[in-house]
């Protein structure tokens, strides 16, 4: 993301302005004196380009586009209220309208009281625990690969209750009967489900995602024989795994248990002092005969 100009230091964040254009899509921040800094969106625009042809734009070409402006909207109000927390100590609500859906959008800045998980030890965090061959334990439930899909979706329905977001989105995810996830901070906790041999759909990977910085309320952790998966250095989550006897098996950014289904993920050009950024864990090869049969 590239920016230019800048407002005045100490100034308080009064609008900011979301646009896609056809090369690309930016975001300008107003502050109360009305000076603007605009900040570019790696990526591409608003126009349909199909391989240099001049084909017409396609009937769900719109919907992508409100799907992108929704995505870009987050990661602004996201950026915008850990910068007015860094330098005033308060946080930036953004209230968006739409100016010409859904490729321009004004939202109106509003500042309130730090979130209490902006310091250590005032929420709880919301732990998930990894049991490889058996799937994992939520604060108030827990997820098998026994699960059958139905009540799989209610469990996740419920997390999303439990921490005040939206309820699960459901989406395709090739290779798998269903996928839904929910956004637990500003993570996300995804389940994925197959259909087994004997007909009946269960839960069959459990995925989580958190970007660095601020995990958002509550904070969202993976842990796996004690280890925080997602909160330590790349490198010491790797050494502290093999202590406890796992096997690594690397594979370009990611790091693999082969024998628990266990997978991290790094960023493209993160190094050992950075975080992984995700986890997915599915059912081990070893075991899955007799998932399919569970």
């Amino acid at each position: 993301m590239r920016n230019e100009g800048a407002t005045g230091r100490g100034r308080v964040p009064a609008r900011v302005l979301l646009r896609g254009e056809p090369d690309g899509w930016h975001w300008v921040l107003v502050d109360d004196a009305g000076a603007e800094r605009r900040s570019d969106f790696a990526g591409a625009g608003t126009r349909w380009s199909p391989r240099g042809r001049s084909d017409p734009e396609p009937a769900w070409w719109r919907r992508r586009l409100a799907e992108t402006a929704d995505g870009l909207r987050d990661a602004v109000a996201e950026r915008l209220t850990d910068a007015t927390f860094r330098e005033f100590g308060v946080e930036a609500a953004v209230t968006w309208f739409a100016v010409a859906e859904p490729v321009e959008w004004e939202g109106i800045v509003t500042l309130r009281e730090p979130d209490p998980a902006r310091f250590p030890g005032r929420v709880p965090p919301f732990v998930v625990t990894l049991e490889p061959g058996r799937g994992a334990l939520l604060p108030d439930a827990s997820l098998l690969f026994s699960t059958r899909a139905a009540d799989a979706w209610t469990t996740l329905a419920a997390v999303a209750e439990r921490c005040g977001t939206l309820p699960p989105k459901s989406s395709f995810l090739c290779g798998w009967a269903g996928h839904r996830s929910v956004r637990v901070g500003r993570g996300t906790l995804a389940l994925s489900t197959g259909r087994s041999e004997d007909g009946v759909e269960r839960l069959a990977q459990i995925c989580g995602t958190r970007a660095p910085g601020w995990s958002g309320n509550p904070e969202m952790r993976f842990r796996l024989d004690g280890v925080d998966l997602l909160d330590e250095p790349a490198g010491d989550v790797v050494a502290l795994l093999r202590e406890l006897d796992h096997e690594i098996v690397r594979r370009g950014r990611s790091v693999r248990l082969a024998a628990s289904g266990l997978t991290l993920h790094a960023p493209d050009g993160a190094d050992e002092a950075e975080r992984f950024t995700g986890v997915s864990l599915g059912v081990p090869a070893g075991l899955s005969p007799l998932w399919a049969g569970s």
